[in-house]
């Protein structure tokens, strides 16, 4: 079993703050489940070009309220209650009009240390 509260992520590796966005990855490739979790803060007036080429994530959205625009294709409100699956590996950009908070799934999992590179890719865990 495995039993973990936010608080034990917040100033650890686990913990990425980045200009856009602060993810507290709760489960990590290393705990073997098979996929990953994070409690993600996107921060307000923020926006962010993603592309998971390596991941599908799914994203359910606790607080806030934004958008997502896919990249060629349809924009879609985000509040809270929205859940939304990029299993298309779509580029999309990600709007925050408030701080959103969000729960995210990753498979394959993260191993707890990635940001987005230019392209806004995660790599793939090797550890």
């Amino acid at each position: 079993m495995i039993v973990k509260h936010v608080s034990d992520i917040v100033g650890t590796k686990n913990e990425v703050d980045t200009p856009t966005w602060d993810s507290r990855r709760l489960i990590v490739r290393s705990d073997g489940i098979g996929f990953s979790l994070n409690h993600t803060v996107i921060k307000p007036g923020t926006e962010t070009q993603i592309w998971y080429k390596n991941h599908v994530e799914a994203v359910y959205c606790m607080d806030g309220e934004g958008e997502i625009e896919v990249i060629g294709g349809e924009t879609y409100p985000i509040r809270p209650g929205t859940l939304y699956v990029l299993n298309g590996h779509e580029k999309h950009l990600l709007r925050a009009k408030s701080a959103m908070t969000m729960l995210c799934v990753f498979d394959p999992p993260l191993s707890g240390t990635e940001v987005h590179d230019a392209d806004g890719v995660y790599p793939i865990a090797q550890d």
